[in-house]
């Protein structure tokens, strides 16, 4: 089977990583991919991290991590590239463009059947401005999904919320977001040694406003941990430097920015006590799923499906509106008694393992396939 992903491969976010992961994955199957997204023509295919597929750079006036404006020109690029292809489906891994807007239009005149992964990260309820700004996203974009073929999402929570928007529920699909549980595992980790700590406690994400990690800091600065103890923030972003000038000083907490080396990010959580993910909004977070599947206790708020993903004892679930409090009180017991934190990180692990792996997450997408395939030549036969 011919699938045509259109997604992003930079700049680096949750979207990227989910797109390398399931277009690897289809490649060992044995699917050809053609992999579409937005680049300017200088940067043809360097760095490709999916070396055994075929490529279609779409230009584009405006990218970042959270949005995406098109050029002019592009659709007309896609519709033309997708009707040389003829693929046998288009998956489109939501980018958050104007262009999602029309594709359904663009694969119904071809009749190539469209999927889509819808990421946006969210709160089942309205309780800041962030969470009510991502809620806004979800209402502007409900009445474009309703005409996908089928639309992805990772959690009940998130279909139930797009269902009351009035997309149809035969539309939505729940295919969580999976890691490889081979790939992230535990082990042996020199990380604890590197940074002269006896316990060591992880943030790793974006380090922006929706993340909530001043929350996080402040919360880390209350519980008063001790010398030996250290907090590891593992990321970049817009509040990286104004975070960095109030709690960069302190010897405790430890900057590490963003890290290209996937081996290194999996020895940080292999070491790790403790994972901890503040965020005011979600989707569901790859970030505290690999960091389950290392066997890292977890702590993370209600927000998204993250919640959904540690409840019935896999993890530690706060609230968005008191993540400094409860860390106070948290973090200080899970220092002192470290039976707690391997109990929590053998459930997580179990957790990931029984729900989260991503040849689970393939083998439904193949089903989804399959259906949607044979739905579309079923209403070209009856054409006919």
């Amino acid at each position: 089977m011919h699938i045509a992903w259109l997604g992003k491969k930079s700049p680096f976010c949750g979207n990227v990583t989910y797109g390398r992961e399931v277009t690897n994955a289809l490649l060992e199957r044995g699917y050809r991919v053609t992999f579409m997204h937005f680049a300017q023509p200088q940067e043809g295919h360097a760095a490709d991290h999916l070396p055994r597929s075929e490529e279609v750079p779409l230009p584009f006036l405006f990218k970042s991590q959270i949005l995406t404006i098109p050029s002019l020109k592009s659709g007309k690029l896609l519709a033309e590239a997708l009707e040389r292809l003829q693929p046998d489906l288009v998956h489109a891994s939501l980018t958050l463009s104007p262009l999602d807007f029309r594709l359904p239009e663009i694969c119904a005149e071809l009749n190539i059947p469209l999927v889509a992964t819808f990421h946006p990260a969210f709160d089942r309820r309205v309780r800041s401005l962030t969470s009510g700004t991502q809620h806004l996203t979800y209402q502007l974009y409900a009445p474009c999904l309703a005409h996908y073929d089928r639309v992805i999402v990772f959690s009940d929570l998130q279909r139930d919320l797009l269902s009351k928007l009035g997309v149809p529920a035969s539309t939505l699909v729940v295919i969580p977001n999976g890691v490889d549980t081979h790939r992230y595992s535990p082990g042996p980790s020199a990380v604890k040694a590197d940074l002269y700590a006896r316990q060591l406690f992880v943030y790793q994400g974006r380090i922006s406003l929706e993340k909530n990690v001043e929350a996080l800091l402040r919360g880390w600065r209350q519980a008063d941990m001790g010398p030996n103890c250290k907090l590891a923030i593992v990321g970049s972003g817009p509040l990286e430097a104004s975070l960095k000038r109030f709690y960069g000083d302190e010897n405790d907490i430890i900057w590490l920015g963003y890290l290209a080396n996937e081996q290194r990010r999996i020895d940080i959580l292999r070491a790790a006590d403790g994972f901890i993910l503040p965020s005011l909004v979600e989707g569901l977070s790859l970030s505290l799923l690999e960091a389950m599947a290392c066997g890292t206790a977890c702590i993370a708020t209600d927000a998204g499906a993250d919640g959904e993903v540690l409840a019935e004892g896999a993890g530690i679930v706060i609230d968005t509106q008191r993540v400094s409090s409860q860390l106070q009180t948290i973090l200080p017991i899970l220092r002192d008694h470290p039976e707690i934190t391997q109990l929590l990180g053998h459930k997580a692990r179990e957790r990931a393992l029984q729900r989260y792996t991503l040849e689970g997450n393939i083998s439904a997408l193949e089903r989804l396939y399959s259906e949607v395939t044979a739905e579309q030549r079923l209403m070209c036969g009856q054409r006919a």
